[in-house]
């Protein structure tokens, strides 16, 4: 169930595996309530869990077998890694980032994961019409967020592609919203043909 890329230190493309009616990826899933939630609810999708942390991801690994979850998988990896080379392109059918470091230092702002680049790249791991959601409580974060998204034409929002897991929350939301915090959330939709317009422009 835990695959950990850190151990082959090889440029290697992962085989995603066939036979599920979707794919959705929890990005940095910490200890894994909302990933587990989601296979839970889902038990027909395959359900990516990546994470930096082992020790994370084998507490995930044990609430999915004390459940007999078998429809998720684990990868033990960097973000960067992820979707630069090891998830084959049009393979995500839903992907949540929800409650990532915000950096909230203006000296550590470059190491935010959800700038333009990344979200580019994010983008061609989606499959046409695939959804992107993500959460965060810190307010700079989400307005650079929403700055570094909007100029991006694959991009469109689509403020229903989260509502089927609404309900579902990550340990961190739990505890932000535990003291008072607002969590936002938004979500987009890949399209599948850039609008001309955007493109002469």
């Amino acid at each position: 169930m835990l695959h950990d890329f850190f151990k082959e230190r090889r440029y290697a493309q992962w085989s995603i595996p066939e036979g599920y009616a979707a794919t959705e990826l929890d990005l940095g899933c910490g200890t894994g309530s909302f990933l587990v939630g989601l296979a839970r609810r889902y038990p027909d999708r395959l359900i990516l869990g990546a994470d930096q942390l082992r020790s994370r991801l084998h507490k995930v690994e044990r609430k999915l077998k004390k459940e007999g979850l078998d429809n998720a998988r684990l990868l033990a990896t960097t973000g960067w890694e992820l979707i630069g080379y090891q998830l084959p392109d049009h393979c995500l059918d839903r992907a949540h980032v929800l409650c990532p470091d915000p950096w909230p230092k203006a000296r550590h702002a470059p190491r935010r994961l959800l700038g333009s680049e990344f979200l580019g790249r994010l983008s061609m791991k989606l499959k046409p019409g695939a959804v992107l959601h993500i959460a965060t409580d810190d307010e700079p974060y989400y307005n650079f967020i929403q700055e570094a998204i909007t100029p991006l034409p694959r991009y469109e929002p689509a403020p229903e592609g989260y509502a089927d897991v609404a309900d579902l929350k990550t340990d961190f939301e739990l505890l932000w919203e535990s003291a008072g915090k607002q969590v936002h959330h938004v979500a987009y939709r890949v399209v599948d043909q850039i609008p001309h317009a955007t493109m002469a422009s």
